[in-house]
């Protein structure tokens, strides 16, 4: 039996604590329940928002005039257990950081380049998830979701999520079209963890030289973002974000040339990292080289004293944020003609 509660503040449940009140909120701890929340909506003639974990969402000042459904649906398992992997399934609803610590206390390698980023596991595949050299498609063998007009269940197999950087079917053709309820990641038993990511090599040539565990790698990767204040601790003001704003640029290496044309600097002077794709541009050199240092703050938001790739909410609204946020793409395109986008979802 679903319970729908009114008026429910809306800034509680987001990492950033932004945002005005919602008229309808209800928590799905199953998919019956989620069924009968889209049946309720769809009686009251009710506009839906989805939220996980809340630590890539911001709500609008005003709230949301209609129901938003928290993905509650819990559970971690070993679903097959092979001789070289396993493979592990985990509710929607569960902590992305609790799977990741399942799975580095049970030395399954995979993810464990992906410890401390905030969030429920479902919207990882969503948005392909991923830090220092690892992303979420990388382990991803099955994708549960509800198709929001049939309501019956869909498999998506990893070809059919559509995995890119930062991106996959759920975010670009399928938007909203599905709701994911169940992830199935295939991980490596007592593997040895890959390093592909300079800045998280350095941090671990410091500190090991012998061979490593996922354990070992996962407290480093914790200690990065640490100090970036990119995992949430109520005692660190600058914790209180969506993490990473803008999405990094990857750019082919013709257009990496022009901007260093445009800008009057010298190839390889700007932070790059390639890929499959391209070449991955740092969005944080480049909002710190179009005049904004860390920690400026202005109306109540501003930028992390860590990193600037992070806003912060320091007392001040969703409006004043996304014009904060506006001024900073405003500048880096006019200094290097590159478009910052957005990582966080707004809702209005």
């Amino acid at each position: 039996m679903i319970n729908i509660l009114e008026n429910i503040p809306l800034h509680e449940y987001t990492s950033i604590k932004l945002g005005g009140n919602a008229k309808y909120f209800c928590e799905c701890k199953s998919e019956k329940e989620l069924i009968e929340c889209l049946d309720y909506a769809k009686e009251k003639n009710l506009k839906i928002h989805f939220l996980g974990g809340g630590s890539n969402t911001i709500f609008s000042d005003n709230g949301f005039d209609g129901l938003v459904i928290k993905i509650g649906i819990k559970g971690i398992s070993i679903h097959n257990d092979f001789k070289v992997n396993v493979i592990v399934k985990a509710g929607a609803g569960e902590d992305w950081d609790a799977l990741v610590k399942y799975c580095v206390e049970n030395k399954y390698a995979g993810v464990e380049c992906l410890s401390g980023i905030p969030g429920s596991v479902g919207a990882t595949p969503i948005q392909n998830v991923g830090a220092y050299g690892q992303e979420v498609k990388d382990t991803i063998i099955f994708v549960k979701a509800i198709d929001r007009t049939t309501y019956k269940p869909v498999m998506f197999a990893n070809e059919d999520c559509l995995f890119g950087y930062r991106s996959s079917r759920f975010k670009t053709i399928d938007y909203e079209k599905y709701i994911v309820t169940e992830v199935l990641f295939k991980l490596r038993k007592d593997g040895k963890p890959e390093i592909k990511y300079p800045e998280l090599e350095k941090q671990i040539k410091k500190k090991f030289d012998n061979e490593l565990t996922p354990a070992d790698v996962r407290n480093a990767v914790l200690e990065l973002r640490k100090k970036k204040s990119m995992v949430v601790d109520d005692a660190d003001p600058d914790s209180v974000s969506c993490g990473s704003f803008f999405v990094n640029p990857v750019v082919t290496e013709k257009f990496y040339e022009e901007v260093c044309l445009k800008a009057g600097i010298e190839k390889d002077v700007i932070p790059h990292f390639k890929t499959e794709s391209g070449f991955k541009l740092s969005a944080a050199w480049l909002i710190e080289n179009s005049g904004f240092e860390k920690g400026y703050s202005k109306n109540g938001v501003g930028i992390s004293s860590k990193h600037s790739l992070a806003l912060v909410n320091r007392g001040g609204t969703t409006e004043e944020l996304l014009k904060l946020a506006e001024e900073i793409q405003s500048k880096v395109f006019d200094k290097f003609g590159v478009v910052l986008v957005k990582e966080p979802v707004i809702v209005q």
